[in-house]
This record gives structure tokens, sequence and C-alpha cells, in this order.
């Protein structure tokens, strides 16, 4: 058992913390949001009310944050406090410099760390089938694997520091351009008089057939868990995926790198998220595109 602190309790975060205290791990948590505070310690986890002193004696500490400064923010505080050898895990999706950086700092002071993004939503989430894409030393992937494997179905090793972000924002960079490439053909179809589910029941089995189209199709009908099912309530946010397609256009200019789909994907997402897709699935943008 591992007396593990998680910082970051929103809705990937809380669901995640709980199924590590399912695993009898010992779990504290903590989130700025008084309003996450009260939903942790309604779901059960225990919840401390500050930060002080809430890093000493913790063998893992985890964050699950908006943004690479509040990692790198939080892990500065963390790092001093923790004995040598201990863990810390980042599973934000963030730059891949911040998370870099985040690393050199834990092994400055002689600490193990990965950085682990996620993939599968609050459904994976929930039910602890998310895919973790990991970076790190081998040494710290051995450590950290089995805590992940209670969080999670799949975990890859993507490599060294930093290689897991890579991995993220490469897979999200597929996703936002699948997205958009599955709606614009829902919207031609439907323009042409092809019906949703003659569409569906040909592109899912055919050439087109991809993540989008099969587990989130962005109309009703097809996939009745799809959130177009819902209103679009979202399992993946319009905002978060603008983010993670900033990240992926940050790391291709900094690399050098041409990814003209990604950068075409990243002014849709972005445009749609400034203009009343903030809160909405990342399929809405079908209705988006409609508008162009």
């Amino acid at each position: 058992m591992a007396h593990i602190v998680f910082i970051g309790l929103g809705n990937m975060g809380r669901p995640m913390a709980a199924n590590l205290q399912k695993a009898n791990h010992s779990v504290t948590g903590f989130d700025l949001s008084a309003e996450a505070r009260a939903a942790a310690a309604e779901a059960g986890l225990k919840v401390a009310a500050s930060e002080d002193g809430l890093f000493a004696g913790a063998d893992v500490v985890i964050t699950m944050l908006p943004s690479g400064a509040a990692v790198r923010e939080v892990w500065s505080r963390a790092v001093p406090q923790m004995a040598p050898g201990a863990l810390m895990i980042d599973s934000s999706t963030i730059d891949v410099t911040s998370s870099r950086a985040a690393h050199d700092l834990a092994a400055t002071a002689g600490l193990l760390s990965l950085d682990a993004p996620v993939s599968g939503g609050t459904e994976g989430a929930t039910a602890g089938t998310l895919t973790f894409m990991a970076g790190g030393t081998d040494e710290a992937f051995a450590v950290g694997q089995p805590l992940l494997a209670a969080m999670g179905r799949r975990i890859v090793h993507c490599g060294g520091p930093g290689n897991g972000e890579v991995a993220k924002i490469c897979n999200n960079m597929i996703l936002g351009v699948s997205m958009i490439a599955v709606s614009e053909a829902f919207n031609l179809a439907e323009s042409l008089g092809l019906s949703h589910q003659a569409l569906f029941e040909v592109a899912s089995t055919s050439s087109g057939q991809c993540y989008a189209l099969t587990t989130h199709c962005p109309v009703p009908g097809p996939v009745p868990t799809a959130s177009a099912n819902r209103g679009y309530t979202p399992g993946f946010a319009t905002e978060l995926m603008a983010k993670d397609l900033r990240l992926s256009q940050e790391a291709a200019d900094a690399s050098g790198s041409r990814t003209p789909l990604g950068a075409a994907a990243e002014d849709i997402f972005g445009r749609y998220a400034a203009n009343g897709g903030r809160g909405r699935d990342y399929s809405a943008v079908i209705s988006y595109l409609k508008t162009l």
C-alpha cells in the first residue's frame, strides 16, 4: 500500500483518485477549488484543507492540472518535502518543455518521475479503463506502472522524460482532425439526402472507420453512448480539444515539423471554443462547421 497525494480533483482527477483508493492505497487529495474538494469528499475521498505539510512522507504525488505552469508550481513545492526515491507522476496534458522541466526538478532532488497523460475521458477515468502514455526512466516506469494499472487498462512506456506528452498531443491531433473530417462528411451526406444511419453503416465498416466515428459519432442515433445523444454534454470538452491542438502546434513550431491539418484543426476548434463551444463536447463541432 502506497501513501499517495493526489493534486487536482476535477472531473478526471476525482475518479482516478477514487480508483487508487479502491485498490487499497492510502490517498489524500487536494484541489484549489472548494467545490472540487467537496465533491471529492462526497465521493468518499480523504481531502486535505490545504497543501500545508501535505507532501511530507508521501510515497507518490500525482498531479492532474490544467497547465504546465500549474504543474511546475506544485512540483516546486512538493519536491523539496519528499524523500529521495519517492515518485512524482503528472497525468496532466501540458507542453513538452514544462513536462521535461518538471522531470529535471525531480531528478535534482533524487526523485523518480513520470509524465503519464491519459486518453479515455471521464468515462474511462470512472471505469478505470484509461490509456496511460508514460514518459520517464525504466526505473520510474517499473515503480509507477502498478499504480497506473489501478486507474487504467493500457499503460504504454513511450520512452524518456516528456515522451508521454509527445504521444498524447500527437494522438489528440489525430482525434481533432478526424472529428472534423467525420463531421464534414455527415454534413455533406445530409445536404445530399443520405441518412445519418446509412453513412454510419457504410463508413464504420469500411475505409472511413475511425474512433471519432465509431465511439464519438457526432450525430444522434448511430452510437447510443455518444455525447450527441445527450445534447453534447461533454465527455471531452471543446476547450480541452482546443488546448491540446494548441499544444500540438506549439510543439510543431518548436521542432520545425509541418502539420497543416493540425493547424487547421487548431484554428477551427479554437474559434468554436471562443464562439459558444465551451462546455460542449468536442463532437458538437459538427454544428459549428455548418455556420462556416
